[in-house]
């Protein structure tokens, strides 16, 4: 009987950790991050972001990485522009330049660092972002 009673304890204990919710990624504003994007923690996401694992190539991880992140999303394209005008400042971006069109392309820069967005209509409802980052050796820095 006190063997059955341990081997019960022993599998409610085994169960309830398997079922224990796992931590959640926050971005800078407390929001959840996916964790496909927790390897880019220096770049805003927005909610229901899915990433293109087919697409993207990206080496390193951190505030170091390099290569080309697809994702796509299911705000329209205007609302994504939007969406990194206002974040990309508040991890402290700094905007080169911006073209809003068809294929809108953003350019920031911070430290030794360059990042381009891309963002296109994927739909009339959704949009695919593309962002590149490389090493920023152009000799403009951050003011």
């Amino acid at each position: 009987m006190l063997k059955n009673n341990i081997l019960v304890l022993t599998l409610v204990l085994i169960l309830s950790a398997c079922t224990a919710e796992r931590p959640t990624l926050s971005g800078v504003d407390g929001t959840a991050i996916p964790p496909a994007f927790a390897h880019f923690p220096d770049i805003p996401f927005p909610s229901e972001a899915y990433i293109d694992l087919g697409e993207t190539r990206a080496l390193g991880s951190g505030e170091d990485w390099i290569g080309c992140l697809v994702y796509t999303t299911p705000y329209n394209a205007s609302s994504v522009f939007d969406f990194y005008v206002s974040e990309m400042p508040k991890l402290n971006w700094t905007e080169v330049a911006t073209v809003r069109a068809k294929i809108s392309q953003m350019t920031y820069i911070r430290n030794n660092r360059a990042i381009q967005i891309l963002i296109e209509i994927d739909n009339s409802n959704s949009s695919q972002v593309t962002i590149t980052a490389i090493p920023n050796t152009s000799g403009i820095t951050k003011k």
